[in-house]
């Protein structure tokens, strides 16, 4: 064995102690995620829930606000200026968002701040674990399902890691994508796990890069949408039952309470969608580029083809029934997550479970 082979096996080794030591960082980021969610002020989250909902509710009987403004003569006048709420959806209720995870609680807050944290180091290991990766084999670490899934639980780490940058609301996703990453990585080393080999033929070129990078970003911001949406689900399903009378259990109203309200779940996972379409539709335009390149034809409804475009179907029509009046809320909250589900089977099903062009590289 020469010096370079016998490197790239170490690096490659490296990289898979790297992968392992993130899942258990990524296990300690779980548990502090479960203490926030359990160890918040439930009794909290219930008096700031209804002193938000009172407020509410009383801003809406008056059906304005005051503006205080200066007059000439040095004094002030109070105005009464029409009230005004924005709402995702035609016909939602105007509720306030939750306090979050932690219930506004000082204990529950602690645990969201260290499983934060946990959460950065797990991905700065994960990411030296896929760069180390890329070094062993000196090309992209996607060349096969492995690779795409280490990079891909990474990429959507680092999505909910740079919405909370930008100060979004966005606490609740930290639970489910990390029991999401540990999951997808688990599949990864046991299942899915490929020892480090050179690209075949069809790969060696620069649209690799560019297709399949972006294929990656998309479905890591699809899945953040996907989550916000099956949570808006659940919220709208928990404030109608309230609106209509009903008592929903003590767990159930400790978890709602503490989400953001259904209309922004709804909102969140419309924009998210909606900002990432464009980018899985030049994903598709790229990839076919690709095939001309590479089998002398740029479209030829391979299984790989054709559900990429389902998917892009499936999520155009959730975008167009939002934009129409009797498909807005729940029916095109479903529209979203069969959508997803094509995502999903585009790339799980089809490596797996059907053989076509894109069956180069096993799993």
């Amino acid at each position: 064995m020469n010096l370079a082979a016998a490197t790239n096996e170490n690096l490659a080794h490296i990289s898979n102690v790297l992968i392992y030591s993130s899942m258990a960082v990524y296990l300690l980021a779980f548990f502090a995620h479960m203490a926030e969610w359990l160890f918040g002020s439930r009794s909290k989250v219930g008096r700031t829930a209804a002193a938000l909902t009172q407020k509410a509710t009383a801003q809406a009987a008056a059906g304005s606000v005051k503006v205080q403004v200066k007059e000439k003569n040095g004094g002030t006048a109070v105005l009464e200026r029409p009230r005004v709420v924005t709402r995702a959806v035609s016909g939602t209720r105007d509720v306030p968002d939750g306090p979050g995870a932690s219930g506004g609680d000082e204990q529950g807050d602690l645990y969201g701040r260290i499983a934060v944290s946990l959460t950065v180091l797990a991905f700065l290991v994960e990411a030296s674990g896929v760069l180390t990766r890329a070094l062993s084999v000196q090309r992209a670490p996607w060349g096969n399902m492995y690779e795409f899934n280490i990079t891909f639980s990474t990429v959507a780490v680092a999505v909910y890691l740079g919405l909370l940058v930008a100060k979004k609301n966005i606490g609740w996703l930290g639970l489910p994508l990390v029991t999401t990453v540990l999951l997808d990585l688990g599949l990864a080393v046991t299942v899915l796990y490929t020892a480090s080999d050179q690209l075949v033929p069809a790969l060696h070129s620069y649209w690799l890069y560019i297709h399949v990078s972006t294929a990656i970003f998309c479905g890591a911001v699809f899945y953040v949408g996907a989550v916000s949406t099956l949570l808006y689900l659940f919220r709208d399903s928990y404030e109608n039952k309230l609106a209509n009378g009903g008592k929903p259990g003590k767990f159930a109203t400790s978890v709602m309470e503490r989400l953001p309200a259904a209309a922004s779940l709804d909102k969140f996972s419309y924009r998210v969608n909606a900002a990432v379409f464009p980018l899985w539709t030049f994903t598709i335009i790229a990839g076919a580029i690709w095939a001309g390149d590479a089998w002398g034809r740029y479209w030829g409804w391979d299984p790989k083809e054709t559900w990429s475009f389902i998917t892009w179907v499936a999520y155009a029509c959730y975008l167009h029934a939002r934009a129409t009046a009797g498909w807005k809320g729940r029916k095109a909250a479903y529209l979203a997550l069969i959508a997803f589900a094509c995502w999903l089977f585009n790339y799980y099903g089809v490596n797996i479970f059907v053989t076509g062009k894109h069956s180069y590289a096993g799993v």
